[in-house]
């Protein structure tokens, strides 16, 4: 068998690769992107600083700031690792929301909060597993299938709950204790969101799985020459976007107190655009976790300064637009550089 060539070998956070990347110059760009990225953050910090003293740094703020993170945050992990495997998914958002009106669907037939909680995860992971399945087996684009999953689990969702938002009734309150109850002044879905991102990490960087993920973005042919399952190993990848997706729609149901076929609208693209300005590559093998939750509060924060100095949502739009068409420039620009 011949050895990959450098083009071939799939890029890690910080480590080399199963097919063979070199680890100072990897660790070299994960923290210069990083840097980057940190310097964007504080950038912000300083405008809100500057445009709302009064109200950009209070306590309330910034949990506000993590709260509405927490949500897009647990699906921009899943979404890393499908991205990192070479695929996409459009359908985060519309299964999230299938999900949680699934589980508000059994609250209305006296199943408990741990009851909805299981409901949740497992509808986001089946969904995920039928996703990945049509894609590994049924040999379906990514594109067109995560695009029919999403049509159809917001219209399961729109089905099941006849339009109608579904509130959590009293008895099942212990779900949404995970918003209010709060833990050195953070609400405990913040935690939640942070074991997420910490068991991603090392699922990604510290186990057979992530080095799997690499090398099936970077080469799937090689990947295969390797003795890598790579249908199966997408297959996978999808299910763990899905479970990502069931306890984003855990931590949706707490912070709303419903359930509701509208929720998610559009997360999809905002996991997408965080996954891409915290660099990670679109045609997969390259990618950090770290990237992608610096990429999201990036993006949370512009948010936040819109909202308080109170510029309209399309201007919203027209900016993080510009912002994802940037960093896609600068990541061909980089490959350009770094090509042999």
């Amino acid at each position: 068998m011949s050895e990959p060539t450098k083009s071939q070998a799939p890029v890690g956070e910080g480590r080399a690769g199963p097919l063979g990347a070199t680890v100072p110059a990897l660790r070299g760009l994960g923290e210069m992107r990083h840097v980057g990225l940190i310097g964007a953050l504080a950038i912000l910090v300083v405008v809100g600083l500057v445009t709302r003293p009064d109200n950009f740094a209070t306590a309330s703020n910034l949990i506000s700031i993590l709260s509405l993170a927490a949500t897009i945050g647990v699906i921009t992990v899943g979404a890393t690792f499908v991205i990192i495997g070479g695929g996409i998914d459009l359908s985060v958002g519309a299964v999230m929301a299938l999900a949680s009106v699934w589980a508000t669907t059994l609250a209305t037939q006296s199943y408990g909060p741990v009851v909805m909680a299981i409901c949740a995860v497992i509808v986001g992971t089946g969904a995920g597993l039928v996703t990945g399945w049509l894609i590994a087996y049924g040999r379906l684009v990514p594109f067109i299938a995560t695009l029919a999953m999403l049509v159809a689990a917001r219209g399961l969702a729109q089905r099941m709950s006849d339009r109608k938002t579904q509130l959590i009734q009293p008895e099942n309150s212990a779900l949404v204790d995970l918003s209010t109850t709060r833990v050195l002044g953070i609400p405990l879905l913040v935690y939640i969101f942070a074991l997420v991102v910490v068991l991603g990490w090392v699922l990604l960087n510290r186990t057979t799985f992530g080095r799997r993920t690499y090398a099936v973005g970077g080469n799937p042919e090689a990947a295969r020459l390797a003795g890598i399952d790579v249908r199966r190993h997408t297959m996978l990848l999808y299910a763990l976007s899905g479970l990502c997706c069931g306890i984003a729609a855990i931590i949706i149901m707490a912070r709303t107190t419903t359930g509701s076929s509208t929720h998610g609208d559009l997360y999809e693209l905002d996991a997408i655009a965080a996954v891409i300005i915290g660099g990670t590559l679109l045609t997969g093998g390259r990618g950090t976790i770290i990237g992608s939750i610096l990429g999201l509060l990036i993006f949370t924060l512009i948010t936040n300064l819109f909202i308080l100095n109170g510029l309209n949502t399309s201007d919203q739009l027209i900016a993080k637009g510009l912002i994802i068409v940037i960093a896609v420039l600068l990541q061909r620009r980089n490959l350009k550089e770094r090509a042999p």
